[in-house]
Parts: C-alpha cells; sequence; structure tokens
C-alpha cells in the first residue's frame, strides 16, 4: 500500500509541476533561478530520454507501459520488507507513470529543469533516476557481498588444506 502511495505522490507532484509550467510559463521560456547554471525552461520533448527517438511516440508509449508492468511485477515478487527496493520501484513508477501519461495525453513530454551543461528534464525523470541508481546500489552492494562471502571460503579451504599439511 505504501508502495503505491508514494508512486502515486511522486506522479502527483510530477504532474502538478508540469501542470504549472504549462500554464504559467511561454513555450521556450527560460527563467533564471540560481545565476546562469539553473534555470526553469519551458520544453516539449517528443522523444525519450535526452531527446532522443523523436518521432517514435507510440513505441515510446509502449515501452512506457512495458516499463510499468515491470516495476508492479518485481514490486508484488519482491518481499515487502525489502524496503530500498520496494522505495527505489515506486520512484521508478510514478515518474515513469508521469512521463506515461504526458505521452498519452500531450504527444508530448513537458520537461523544466535546465542546469545548461545538460539536456532539460523534470521532476518524473529525476525520480526515476535516483529509483534506477538506488537499485543499482543494491545490486553492486549484493555482488560485493557475494565476493566477500566466496573469498572467506577460498581462505576458510585453503585454511584446511594447510592444517592437513602440517599433519
Amino acid at each position: 500500500m505504501i508502495f503505491y502511495l508514494l508512486a502515486l505522490v511522486i506522479l502527483a507532484f510530477d504532474q502538478i509541476f508540469k501542470y504549472l509550467v504549462h500554464h504559467l510559463m511561454s513555450f521556450g521560456q527560460s527563467v533564471p533561478i540560481y545565476s546562469n547554471f539553473l534555470k526553469l525552461t519551458y520544453v516539449r520533448n517528443t522523444g525519450a530520454a535526452f531527446s532522443l527517438f523523436v518521432g517514435f511516440s507510440s513505441y515510446l508509449i509502449v515501452i512506457g507501459i512495458a516499463v510499468v508492468i515491470a516495476v508492479i511485477f518485481f514490486h508484488h515478487k519482491l518481499s515487502k520488507k525489502n524496503y530500498w527496493m520496494q522505495v527505489s520501484l515506486a520512484f521508478v513508477l510514478g515518474g515513469s507513470l508521469g512521463n506515461l501519461l504526458d505521452r498519452i495525453f500531450r504527444s508530448y513530454v513537458i520537461d523544466y529543469v535546465d542546469i545548461t551543461v545538460w539536456p532539460v528534464f523534470n521532476f518524473a525523470d529525476i525520480m526515476i533516476n535516483i529509483g534506477v541508481i538506488m537499485i543499482a546500489m543494491k545490486m553492486f552492494e549484493k555482488e560485493a557481498e557475494e565476493i566477500h562471502e566466496i573469498n572467506e571460503e577460498e581462505r576458510f579451504i585453503r585454511g584446511l588444506e594447510h592444517v592437513s599439511d602440517i599433519e
């Protein structure tokens, strides 16, 4: 339940931010927030991340639906007590739904966070990326634990070999 609530809160914030940008800014308008580094810039993205795959809207909608289904599937496969992964998946779900709704109802995604040295993005993109980074961190942590366990087993086996050499 908390998983879906968190995803819904992320979706709501994303849609509120996009609504405000769409209704309070002109398309292409840029408003400096912090010097020339951080700006609000109203952009319409008809492609995917970094405006890749422009003109592939129907495919991006299908991919978005597939991502949403996959996230919900993994949510149900994972233990509810695996809070880190559940929160990670909720971030990905909320962000994915936000951009998917834009693609379905507007035929483009509203982007507005402009850090000058990077393509313009939005709150949903931030949540998706945080979720993916959290998943990657957990996977690397698990891999590191497995490597540590293998090293301990090898040391134990080598220790037994040394004991048998002494006898």
